[in-house]
């Protein structure tokens, strides 16, 4: 028999289903993301970082612990500030956190009105500060690849900045976005009005990186990629002045055309009656465009499709000499990995997602996404085994983070008592061994 907290199942009547099962939890894996936030001092960084200021009297949530809180939201799939309303009494949360209860959508909303240009720079020095530490522990011995680009973020109704931006063909904001192109860390983002061109503020942007980077790291090379609305002088010139080695795209035009006939003539007699297979050829050659105050190295690469007569050409310029032009062209197109890690930002993380009606609230909701994002991308690379650590974050959730337990108080101590039937307990104990052996400065 049916009761308004009780169902019974049509296929089989034996069968009845309620909510009635007493403290549980289905996110129990977020422990671990807790765990490794108190090895790394995640949460204490950034409560350290960051102040919020405002004439109300908090009785129960700091506006920085809310902060954390939606950080913690987002990193187990919980985007929209109103799910904080279905997760207030959860116990798991509430463990992590250190509360009795959660702060409501209302509560996060006043916050995010509060936010200014302030703190989300406090934000971005929180992630500068914990990708610091990250590097100690994990010091590149190869090379450190700083990988730009811009992306949108649609936008829906009367949002402040929003403006249509032809290239994507959608109202919404233009962000920057530089990834470590290695490890897939986000380095920093930052949030601009939907119709800007795509390098715009760029030096201002990337300067302080590439400053902070050849100063850390000595002898480790530094390297930057970034496709055609990226090349500009100043960028050239910040590049060389930090010691940064660069291949950016050029957009094609009748200089560098004209500088590559005789490649392109090159490329024709190799294939002599041939017209029929792919045939590629690359070179280099020096150029200087009008608004360059030098000439710089190009790379072009020539290519003859497969069934085509016509020649297509791609150019690079780059102040990289050692390397042959193929191996240019190759790691410049391994810039290509990034648009993965986009993906992963903004379907695992909701970085393409703002909501708020203020700028600054969802400019520094763009900074909380990123250091949702690195919490999992840092625990991941550093943690998981070997066989696990090119998981993406929805394989992440399924394996991990939504695990079924039940919360058991004794007299002395707190038992999380996860399901027993889970098929990834071996990984995930294998991770939090992981975590625990961790010594973090």
């Amino acid at each position: 028999m049916d009761t308004i907290t009780q169902k019974e199942l049509d296929f089989n009547s034996y069968l009845k289903v309620n909510f009635e099962g007493g403290n549980l939890t289905s996110d129990a894996g977020m422990l671990l993301y807790k765990e490794f936030d108190e090895k790394i001092g995640f949460g204490k960084t950034i409560k350290n970082n960051l102040n919020i200021e405002d004439d109300i009297n908090h009785k129960q949530h700091e506006n920085e612990d809310v902060i954390l809180q939606r950080i913690y939201q987002n990193a187990a799939g919980y985007h929209a500030d109103l799910c904080a309303n279905e997760l207030r009494e959860d116990s798991v949360f509430l463990d992590i956190l250190q509360k009795e209860t959660l702060a409501s959508q209302p509560t996060i909303s006043r916050v995010n009105t509060k936010a200014n240009l302030d703190n989300m720079k406090q934000l971005q020095q929180a992630n500068f500060i914990l990708q610091d530490k990250i590097y100690d522990y994990q010091t590149p011995e190869d090379k450190i690849i700083f990988d730009l680009d811009s992306t949108s973020c649609e936008t829906y109704g009367q949002q402040q900045g929003s403006a249509y931006n032809h290239h994507y063909g959608n109202d919404g904001y233009h962000p920057q976005v530089l990834f470590d192109g290695n490890t897939g860390d986000l380095l920093k983002a930052e949030l601009r009005s939907g119709n800007v061109y795509t390098s715009r503020q760029t030096k201002r942007f990337v300067g302080p990186v590439f400053k902070h980077y050849n100063k850390k790291f000595k002898s480790v090379p530094l390297y930057f990629r970034a496709d055609s609305g990226f090349a500009k002088p100043g960028l050239y010139r910040l590049a060389e002045e930090h010691n940064v080695s660069y291949t950016i795209r050029l957009k094609a035009n009748a200089k560098l055309y004209k500088k590559a006939k005789a490649i392109e003539t090159k490329l024709l007699d190799r294939c002599g009656d041939n017209l029929y297979d792919k045939k590629e050829i690359f070179a280099r050659f020096t150029y200087q465009a009008q608004s360059w105050a030098k000439s710089r190295q190009v790379i072009v690469k020539a290519k003859k499709p497969e069934e085509q007569m016509t020649v297509q050409f791609s150019f690079i310029v780059t102040n990289i000499a050692a390397w042959d032009p193929k191996k240019i062209f190759e790691f410049y197109c391994q810039r290509s990995t990034m648009e993965n890690f986009i993906k992963e930002a903004k379907h695992g993380f909701a970085l393409g997602k703002m909501s708020s009606t203020q700028y600054w609230a969802n400019a520094s909701k763009l900074q909380q996404m990123v250091l949702a994002y690195n919490l999992n991308n840092w625990l991941r690379r550093i943690c998981f085994p070997e066989s696990h650590q090119s998981d993406r974050i929805f394989t992440i959730r399924t394996k991990i983070v939504k695990i079924a337990a039940r919360i058991v108080k004794t007299g002395r101590y707190l038992y999380y008592q996860l399901a027993s039937s889970c098929p990834h307990k071996k990984l995930f104990m294998n991770i939090l061994h992981n975590i625990q052996k961790l010594e973090f400065a």
